[in-house]
């Protein structure tokens, strides 16, 4: 965010009402509006006049010459540094983290993370869970499937579950597959993935003959890829259609392609990544995100990066109007990352 506008104390003050009353509203703030929000302390007339220097300054503009005024991005920048963030509830906080102690997995936590944050703020909710470089092994399970086929499911030390599915030109028996992985398991559980693949490369061509049939399945299975495991963020969307009932002035096609972008997970992470770059821990407020799209030039996004116990960084975000609730909205962002952060690793 840009350093603190410098406004006289009287022209903040009435800054804050008229962007108040528009988050309220979506309608022009006129001066009569704020002078009886500040219970006649100023006539309509003297507000006026500080508005009209407010529009030179540049925090507001109007849409007709007998209209009220609106707020730019420049009084929505200002806003967001006077209010700054929020004390959120401690009960709210206990009741987001009960209901996400149920997850088993992160791919779980990360979709009731996503649910939860769209049901408190009515706006589209964005949370991404990002592996670390070095992933390490929990543990392993094969499953023998029909057709010759082999459901391989890794777990991770993040609690990320990661599953691929082995074709094989002959059909492995439950027996088999199990003293496979009975093997991974007691030998690699720990271990990092990458660290894994070399080892194992360097076990299958000196100790083939020490196991010798159960190294024979365990290359056939390691040949197809049983290792080759997705390390891809987990991000969840909820929310979309929240966008199609606010006015964005966008016409039917731009407002296609903003929800085409936001189906993208590689456009949502450059999203997070671009305008999420506080410390961990941190919530932060981006207004009017047109450079990454020019469908999202009168959105907001307000996030926050979490360091989870298993070392791996989640995301947690709201992306809506720029007329939104930013209290409620930093609280909500603010306790669902903590609580996120809080399932047991």
């Amino acid at each position: 965010m840009t350093n603190k506008p410098q406004l006289t104390p009287r022209k903040a003050e009435i800054l804050r009402n008229i962007v108040r009353e528009y988050i309220e509203t979506g309608e022009p703030v006129a001066s009569r509006t704020i002078s009886r929000r500040r219970k006649g302390s100023l006539s309509p007339a003297s507000i006026r006049n500080v508005m009209a220097d407010l529009c030179e300054e540049g925090y507001l503009a109007q849409p007709h010459t007998s209209a009220g005024r609106v707020p730019t991005e420049k009084a929505f920048q200002f806003f967001v540094q006077e209010i700054g963030v929020p004390r959120p509830s401690p009960a709210d906080y206990e009741l987001l983290r009960a209901q996400l102690q149920g997850a088993d997995t992160i791919e779980n936590g990360v979709a009731r993370s996503s649910h939860l944050l769209t049901a408190l703020t009515r706006s589209v909710s964005i949370v991404a869970a990002i592996p670390t470089a070095s992933q390490t092994l929990e543990q392993i399970e094969l499953v023998p499937l029909s057709d010759r086929r082999v459901l391989a499911v890794v777990v991770t030390h993040d609690r990320a579950v990661r599953n691929r599915v082995v074709m094989l030109d002959e059909a492995m028996s439950a027996e088999e597959l199990a003293s496979i992985r009975n093997y991974l398991n007691y030998h690699f559980q720990g271990w990092v993935l990458s660290d894994i693949r070399r080892e194992l490369e360097h076990r299958l061509e000196v100790e083939s003959a020490y196991y010798d049939a159960l190294h024979k399945r365990l290359t056939v299975l390691y040949a197809r890829g049983l290792l080759d495991i997705d390390l891809d963020p987990e991000v969840h969307l909820d929310g979309a259609s929240y966008l199609v009932s606010l006015d964005l002035h966008l016409t039917r096609e731009r407002m296609r392609e903003l929800l085409h972008a936001l189906e993208e997970k590689k456009r949502l992470l450059q999203l997070l990544d671009r305008f999420l770059e506080q410390p961990a821990g941190a919530v932060g407020v981006c207004l009017g995100l047109g450079d990454l799209h020019p469908a999202m030039k009168e959105l907001a996004l307000i996030g926050m990066t979490v360091a989870m116990p298993s070392g791996m960084a989640a995301k947690v975000a709201v992306l809506g109007p720029m007329r939104m609730h930013y209290e409620k909205v930093m609280a909500a962002v603010l306790n669902v990352g903590r609580a996120l952060q809080a399932l047991p690793s």
